[in-house]
């Protein structure tokens, strides 16, 4: 809605999905408003019912944008499956799919036919109650399809447990009834004529024991007529089609087009069919059922009759009242294939015969009446033919295996109108009523029974009864009772019937009359209003046919022929009892006539009645499941929807009607759980607070709508009326819209931010550029204008200066001359003033001197007298001072400070004379520099005065100056001028070398195209033999294969044989839900000889696997005819003269096995001088060192001594038991000089090993450096954080300081303890072990003491005597004592018994004994010991068929024998890694190849039964874990909930499965092989297979689940993918290949999370999906699911984009991954390095009867 709308307004504004606009009237009666769109997430909802609102523009636009869009054919409407034909074939019905929906619940998967199937088997068993499907529909809808798929599942996964093979023989019923009662129509090339309900039995265990077949309502009159374009039934034109056959030249057909009742059609040939050879199917299937060859012979030759009855040529006679049939052929054949005599067939065709009270007489029928009658008995020999074949196939499906439950499939027609309704349209109708009420009832109770559970106030809901509309049909007096009365009046006509019925039941509302027809009626049905024509009714009711054809044909010289029309048959098959549960009786469908009394024949509405009746019955007494055939177009083109047919039929089958029940009450439902997740964005947060999430729910509701009776709260579910959701939906839109708008708001802002700070600091750095270019411009600028003014300055300086200095010479000459004229003047005058002044001052002077001395006498005189006075005075007083002592004293010091005094003066004035003397000699320098540079002026003043004629000259260069710079200028507009025009043309040539250089580039682009080109063709001729090399290896795995699934066949067919003879004795098994496959495989075998398989597959090369198959083909004829291979062949005595080599080769593998002792104690020795280097420190540690030296040293100097008396012992018995030669002395200085050159050899290495233990102890010493020096690295950094801490330690209060030294303090303590502990348990763990040892040790001694005294000595042959601890590595037993040996190494052998010993201890101990049987060449002992090993290893895996753990021990130990036989062949491919201790060990006698193939064999079978039981385990976690739980922190689910059902349990099922806990299976799985010393090759193929698996079936489940194909799923996938490959890693995993096992599902995780938008998205998916195909990346893009609406769907031509992208890929067309994939195993060659002679037996196995040897 673009436009606010109000109440009132006449338009609504409309925004529709392609952005069009719509202006849409509204009006208060005539156009009211439309109906409201359900949200988003609701789009495309795999349950109608789940929809906010419910109403028929809702339903058809969900169904159609699952059927265009997503190509979703199947979608749920509560309990019913809506089916849309897509008239395609659709590759979702393989087995692997059947695998997907098997075990899983309902709502759980995507809608299929196959999750109906499965919720009917487990209702079945977990209820213990019968079920039923009922599948209805138009003709053409897909009914016959959906049923068949559904008995499929049933065959598929209740496999029969027997070979009777019940689950093939319901399928073969399939293609028999399709031939017989399938047409071509109008409507459909496949049409049910007839309806069926079979019933399959099930046994307490589930499994399939036998089945039966209900027939309904045979459409007869379509064997003798069709209408333009349809065809008769199958058979006749696949008879017709195969006439050319030798079988079939007695039946005398040819084409289709001869016969009448096959052309009427005028079109025979149906496209894409081909009758030849559906009818050797439906013979396959005959011979399957058990029909013998004559009986189908018999079946195709009354067929082959009825066609030529129909060209049985009637001819009328004159009068018209009767008629003949001339000598035809087509009669002729008709008798003879029915073995009737051909005068009295001709004339019972043209007469009837009469039977009055009185007489019987007959009479002639014209030529109408004949060719009906003879149509009626075509229609009649079919019908009873049909019956037959019902009740053989019923007949071969009958078991006499007490029946505990069944599943019935009703196939049956649906609601049909046609222009013409005849009666069987009427009778179809009627029973779409029965059904339809039944239909309704259980909708009703079902709703009923979900309100009741989850306690609702219960309402009663009026919904359609259609049970009037079945009393009009079928109660007293209605249209059949009238119909069945009218069949019997003598002269009864349709339109007597018509009047009957217009007369009595023209008041009811079910019936009216027609306006313009007087000879019909209406009924108004359920689903509409249909009008009858009563032509024909009466006929069609009575099924009427002469006696006297009949009787003839009861004498038919054909046994079977007669039998068909035998008076008081029993057509059906034995009944079958149902279990407790139901107790209904399978009978006849439909009983034939007791007698020629037509008044107690039963008319066909009769029959019809009574079957339905019994089929209501049997439906009552089940549970129903209903699935709806919807046909989309009546084109019958592919993904065409037209919603007016796809509405009339939701109409009829009750679909809407179910939506509407569920509208009326709370048709929306959800799980506290689901609502809690997917509103939990609508709640505050102190909602969250509380704990109750079922709390928290309702108080949101109640707060959320305030309508109380909008919802209601249920047990486990909340109930919403309609558009409840939609509204709620819309409140989280608007929260998310409000959140999206703060978020976008605040990014808009950052960015914009962002933004700004880049603009503003590019625009200043703009600036600053720009700015210092401006300022570097104006600094030239100024540094030219300095320039300019100095330059002018300096010019006019020297000119001016020039004129200056002229004037100024003239001017100081002038007043030179004036200055001296008056200076003379003044000195004249000067010089008489001075002369006057110099007499002056003498006169002067005179008398002034005259003057004071006359004043100084006179002030000397008085003077004198007053000092005279003061003199006298003063005497006085130093005459008294002088008399005193320290006026001496006095007068000294003072004298003393003026002579210092004195001193330094006289210094002071000496300084200052010596400046002033160089002061002075300064000034006369700088005088006389001054006077010549005045001397030097005066030179160039005299010089300046004769240049005055320079001035001139000057000025005139000027002039010619400035003449040259106006030249320049022109000359520089000139050069400009030239430029520009010059760069005109070079940027024209620049333009043209452009246009030249494009075109050289495209012209290189083509080149190296053709250069790639080529380089690729001849890479790929080079890489042909690469090529070669895979193909070989692929063809060698498909081998491989084949070969292994031979061996599988071979376990079942051994499986089969146990359990045949196993069923004689069979014991009641309790109730459960428990399933196996029909072709299940255990294995196992009680047979007392090998099998000899095909190949021996385990040896590593190819070449001995090609030649081993080869030889294998030729003995699979001895392996199944329980032909034992013998074991005789013995190896011959060495011959004499090869003594001396032996001695050689025995003296050459003692010295070699010498060095490897000395190497391994000089490596003991180096290991111990190590620790002490690195442990210096410790004198503990350097005496126990110490210790070990001298024990290491003294071992080794008693291991000399014993191989120095071996060397002598072997020189004995060489010299004894050989001649005496001529050579001999030469042959022993040979052997000596061989000797010393190999102990030379060994030094020299020795030498090597020690300086190469050097070196690396050298390399250790720097390693251990660098190692310090980072600890003092490590040391220094926290030596600075505890300086940092001691720091932060100063700064803390004293409290916080006392806290926190208490807790420092605590932590360092803990610590300690815990190191204490962990030494503690290391040493407890050891003083354990070493008392394990010492008891082991303490027993074994008590054992051997106990041995010699109680065991007599064995009889063994003996040739060297030898110290008692040496041993040959063999074991003794006496051959009754076989049967204990095999009962305790194998049958009640528990891997935990041998946990703590060497693994696979069994298989060395057999193989020792094998070899002492072999030593002491005893081929019987061989031969029953290897047997008796084998059968009991099959015996103990049958019994543990799902111990993991057993397997697990067993095929570890059946490997490491395998190998063990063939390390010790003596077989040279076999010994290249041998010891010559070793070597010597191999076997002397026998060749055991034959053994090793049959060893290899059961290897794989236990391979296999290994991969089966762990995959048993893993398959209920996988989907859980990988796709459902959220490990991955932040990802949630969005609220995408599963379909509401009320056929789901309260419990919900069980808990799931973690991705941890499927990672800990895998690790412990990992774990028990690693233990049990299984091979690690054997092991990676185990993980990679078990990898294959979990990729199977997660992203088959992925492809079938709406709910998880979203974006956060994408997220968990990957990271929970991650998590498994980090696992692999972190066992060293990666090279075992299972990685690139879930590359599928690693790419369907990437699919989920890129973008799928634009073309380079569809490049992006296209270029990185490469395991996955184009139909599942298709299925991913269609069921990717937004889970809010921020998020946007895939569109239509995103999909299309992918599929034209990938439509050149070459791949297989297959769209689930195939789950029962097995990856070919390979036992890769691994010999032992373990020593027999030093094997310890524990004396807890109880092996005392073995003697080592």
């Amino acid at each position: 809605i673009i436009k606010d709308y109000k109440e009132g307004d006449p338009i609504l504004h409309l925004r529709l999905e392609d952005e069009s606009t719509l202006e849409y009237p509204v009006g208060p009666k005539d156009n009211p408003l439309p109906f409201l769109r359900n949200p988003d997430i609701l789009v495309g909802e795999n349950d109608l019912t789940a929809l906010s609102y419910l109403h028929e523009p809702a339903v058809l636009h969900n169904l159609k944008v699952r059927f265009l869009e997503s190509n979703h054919i199947y979608t749920y409407c509560g309990i019913v499956l809506v089916a849309i034909n897509p008239y395609e074939q659709l590759q979702i019905y393989g087995e692997e799919v059947i695998n997907a929906y098997n075990g899983q619940n309902m709502g759980d998967m995507d809608p299929h036919i196959f999750a109906v199937a499965e919720e009917a088997y487990k209702q079945m068993a977990r209820d213990e109650k019968n079920q039923s499907i009922i599948v209805s529909g138009e003709s053409g809808a897909g009914k016959t399809v959906s049923a068949k798929y559904a008995m499929r599942y049933f065959a598929t996964v209740g496999g029969s447990a027997n070979d009777t093979n019940v689950e093939e023989k319901v399928l073969a019923s399939s293609p028999i009834m399709e031939a017989i009662g399938n047409a071509k129509t109008t409507r459909n090339d496949n049409s049910s004529r007839f309806g069926k309900y079979i019933q399959i039995g099930f046994d307490k265990r589930y499994h399939i024991i036998g089945a039966n077949m209900r027939t309904y309502l045979l459409e007869k009159s379509r064997v003798v007529f069709q209408a333009e374009d349809e065809r008769n039934y199958h058979i006749f034109y696949q008879l017709c089609a195969s006439g050319s056959l030798t079988e079939f030249k007695d039946l005398a057909l040819g084409d289709a087009e001869g016969f009448t009742y096959t052309s009427m059609g005028e079109n025979i040939f149906i496209d894409g069919v081909n009758d030849a050879e559906d009818l050797v199917k439906m013979r396959e299937a005959l011979s399957l059922l058990g029909i013998k060859e004559s009986h189908q012979m018999s079946i195709f030759k009354i067929i082959a009759s009825i066609l030529h009855l129909g060209n049985v040529n009637i001819v009328a006679e004159r009068d018209g009242e009767s008629c003949h049939i001339s000598d035809d052929l087509h009669l002729h054949h008709f008798c003879q294939l029915l073995g009737v005599e051909l005068e009295q067939m001709e004339h019972w065709l043209c007469h009837r015969k009469l039977v009055t009270t009185a007489e019987t007489y007959v009479k002639n029928m014209s030529r109408a009446q004949a060719t009906n009658a003879r149509d009626a008995l075509a229609k009649h020999i079919y019908a009873f033919l049909f019956d037959w074949i019902v009740e053989q196939i019923n007949k071969a499906l009958y078991t006499s295996t007490k029946q505990h439950s069944f599943i019935g499939v009703l196939d049956i027609y649906g609601f049909e109108t046609f222009e013409i309704n005849s009666f069987e349209q009427f009778c179809i109708n009627y029973a779409n009523e029965k059904l339809q009420q039944q239909f309704n009832s259980h909708v009703f109770k079902l709703e009923q029974e979900e309100y009741m559970k989850e306690q609702i106030p219960w309402t009663l809901i009026d919904f359609y009864d259609n049970q009037p509309c079945i009393d009009l049909i079928e109660a007293k007096l209605g249209i059949l009772d009238l119909l069945d009365e009218e069949c019997k009046v003598p002269k009864g006509t349709d339109q007597n019937w018509a009047q009957k019925l217009y007369s009595k039941h023209l008041s009811r509302e079910h019936f009216e009359k027609p306006r313009m027809s007087n000879i019909s009626f209406i009924v108004v049905h359920f689903a509409d209003k249909v009008e009858y024509q009563c032509e024909g009714f009466l006929e069609k009711n009575r099924d009427t046919v002469y006696d006297e054809q009949i009787n003839i044909l009861k004498a038919s010289k054909f046994q079977l022929v007669a039998d068909l029309f035998q008076d008081g048959k029993d057509v059906s098959a034995p009944a079958v009892l149902s279990g407790k549960t139901s107790r209904i009786n399978v009978r006849p469908a439909k009983p034939m006539p007791k007698s020629h009394n037509r008044e107690h024949r039963k008319t066909v509405g009769h029959q019809f009645r009574n079957s339905l009746h019994l089929l209501m019955e049997t439906l009552n007494a089940t549970t129903p499941h209903y699935v709806r055939c919807i046909k989309p177009n009546d084109e019958k083109q592919a993904f065409v929807f037209d919603s007016k047919r796809a509405v009339q039929q939701l109409r009829a089958c009750g679909v809407l009607e179910t939506i509407r029940i569920s509208a009326a009450g709370y048709p929306s439902r959800w799980t506290y759980m689901d609502f809690f997740s997917r509103y939990r964005v609508l709640m505050k947060r102190k909602d969250l607070s509380i704990g109750d999430k079922k709390q928290i729910c309702k108080n949101l509701l109640e707060s959320l709508v305030k309508d109380p009776d909008k919802f209601q709260f249920g047990k486990t579910k909340i109930f919403f009326r309609a558009g409840q959701v939609a509204y709620l939906e819309k409140l989280r839109a608007d929260k998310f819209r409000f959140a999206c708008i703060k978020i976008q708001k605040t990014v808009r802002g950052w960015l914009q931010r962002t933004c700004y700070r880049k603009i503003r600091k590019s625009a200043i750095t703009l600036q600053r550029y720009g700015r210092g270019y401006l300022a570097r411009r104006y600094a030239e600028y100024l540094r030219f204008t300095k320039a300019a003014l100095v330059c002018q300055k300096q010019c006019r300086m020297v000119r001016v200066r020039r004129a200056y200095l002229t004037i100024r010479q003239a001017v100081i000459t002038i007043q030179a001359y004036t200055r001296g004229m008056y200076t003379r003047r003044l000195y004249q005058e000067f010089l008489l003033h001075h002369k006057a002044t110099i007499i002056q001052r003498t006169v002067r002077g005179w008398l002034e001197r005259k003057k004071l001395c006359r004043a100084r006498d006179a002030a000397i005189v008085i003077q004198c007298a007053y000092r005279r006075v003061l003199a006298k005075r003063q005497l006085k007083q130093l005459k008294i001072e002088a008399r005193s002592a320290e006026h001496f004293k006095k007068l000294n010091v003072g004298m003393e400070n003026k002579i210092v005094q004195l001193q330094r003066k006289m210094d002071e004035q000496s300084k200052d004379y010596k400046t002033q003397n160089e002061q002075l000699v300064v000034a006369n320098t700088s005088l006389g520099t001054e006077v010549g540079k005045l001397q030097k002026e005066l030179d160039v003043l005299r010089s300046h005065q004769g240049n005055n004629n320079q001035l001139t000259s000057l000025q005139e260069e000027i002039e010619r100056l400035r003449v040259e710079l106006d030249e320049a200028h022109t000359q520089a507009k000139r050069l400009k001028e030239e430029h520009s025009s010059e760069k005109l043309g070079l940027e024209q040539r620049v333009e043209e070398l452009e246009r030249e250089n494009s075109l050289l580039k495209e012209e290189k682009e083509e080149m190296n195209q053709r250069i790639l080109q080529f380089s690729k063709s001849s890479e790929g001729q080079k890489g042909s033999v690469p090529q070669k090399e895979l193909r070989l290896q692929t063809e060698l795995n498909e081998e491989r294969l084949r070969y292994q699934n031979l061996l599988k066949e071979f376990s079942r067919l051994e499986q089969r044989y146990d359990n045949l003879q196993e069923e004689v004795s069979f014991v009641k098994f309790h109730p459960g839900h428990r399933r196996v496959p029909s072709n299940q495989s255990s294995l196992g075998s009680d047979s007392n000889y090998p099998s000899i398989s095909l190949s021996e597959v385990g040896d590593t090369e190819d070449t001995i696997q090609q030649a081993d198959l080869d030889r294998g083909r030729e003995l699979i004829v001895t392996k199944l005819g329980n032909t034992p291979p013998t074991h005789t062949h013995k190896i011959h005595k060495k011959k004499q003269h090869k003594m001396f080599n032996a001695a050689m080769d025995l003296s050459r593998q003692e010295l070699e096995s010498e060095n490897k002792k000395l190497k391994n104690d000089l490596n003991e020795l180096r290991k111990a001088l190590a620790e002490q280097a690195s442990d210096s420190t410790s004198s503990n540690e350097m005496h126990d060192s110490y210790n070990l030296l001298l024990s290491q040293l003294k071992a080794a100097n008693e291991e000399l001594d014993i191989r120095k008396e071996e060397v002598l012992m072997l020189k004995s018995q060489i010299v004894s038991s050989t001649k005496p030669t001529e050579n001999f002395n030469l042959i022993q200085m040979r052997v000596k000089v061989y000797v010393g050159a190999c102990i030379c050899v060994c030094l020299q290495m020795f030498v090597r090993l020690l300086e190469a233990q050097l070196q690396s102890q050298s390399r250790k010493y720097q390693d251990e450096l660098e190692a310090l020096h980072t600890q003092i690295e490590v040391l220094k950094e926290d030596l600075e954080k505890k300086q940092e801490m001691l720091n932060h330690f100063s700064s803390l209060p004293p409290d916080a300081l006392v806290e926190f030294s208490v807790q420092q303090e605590i932590t360092r303590l803990t610590n300690e303890n815990l190191d204490l502990k962990e030494i503690v348990e290391k040493l407890e763990k050891n003083e354990k072990k070493l008392k394990k040892q010492l008891k082991i040790y303490y027993k074994k001694v008590q054992e051997l003491e106990g041995l010699k005294m109680s065991r007599p000595e064995l009889t063994r042959q003996v040739t060297v005597q030898r110290k008692e601890k040496d041993f040959e590595g063999m074991l003794e037993y006496y051959k009754e004592d076989e049967s204990l040996l095999v009962m305790t190494l194998i049958t009640d052998m528990k891997p935990q018994a041998v946990s703590a010993t060497v693994p696979c201890l069994p298989a060395y101990i057999l193989f020792m004994c094998i070899r002492h049987s072999d030593y002491i060449n005893d081929d019987q002992k061989v031969h029953s010991l290897l047997t008796s090993t084998i059968n009991a290893i099959k015996k103990v895996l049958k019994k543990h068929n799902s111990d993991f753990e057993m397997t697990s021990f067993w095929l570890a130990n059946t490997s490491r024998l395998l190998h063990c036989l063939k390390q010790y062949s003596g077989d040279e491919a076999f010994m290249t890694q041998n010891t010559p201790k070793q070597n010597e060990h191999c076997l002397k006698n026998f060749d055991l190849a034959e053994y090793r193939q049959v060893l290899s064999d059961l290897s794989i079978q236990i391979y296999q039964q290994l991969i089966k039981i762990a995959e048993g385990i893993l398959q209920p976690m996988i989907v859980s874990a990988m796709l459902e739980s959220g490990s991955l922190a932040g990802v949630k689910p969005m609220g995408y909930r599963n379909r509401s059902s009320s056929m789901d349990c309260e419990s919900g099922g069980p808990g799931g499965y973690t991705l941890e806990a499927l990672i800990r299976q895998l690790g412990d799985f990992f774990g028990i092989m690693r233990d049990h010393g299984l091979d690690p090759e054997i092991g990676q193929q185990v993980i990679r297979q078990l990898f294959y698996s979990i990729n199977a079936v997660t992203l088959n489940n992925l492809l079938l689940r709406k709910d998880v194909c979203s974006w956060s799923t994408g997220m968990q996938l990957r990271y929970n993918v991650s998590q498994m490959e980090e696992w692999l890693r972190g066992r060293n995993l990666q090279q075992s290949g299972a990685v690139a096992t879930i590359e599928p599902l690693i790419q369907a995780a990437q699919l989920l999370q890129v973008k799928k938008k634009t073309s380079q998205d569809v490049e992006a998916i296209c270029s990185m999906c490469t395991s996955l195909t184009t139909q599942q990346i298709v299925k991913i893009l269609n069921l990717y699911t937004p889970l809010n609406e921020f998020e946007e769907r895939v569109t239509v031509s995103f999909i299309r984009d992918i599929q034209n992208h990938l439509q050149d890929r070459v791949e297989n067309n297959q769209l689930l991954v195939d789950t029962k994939h097995t990856y070919p195993v390979l036992f890769p060659y691994t010999p032992s390095a373990l020593s027999l002679e030093s094997l310890h037996i524990p004396a807890s196995l109880n092996l005392h009867f073995l003697t080592r040897v």
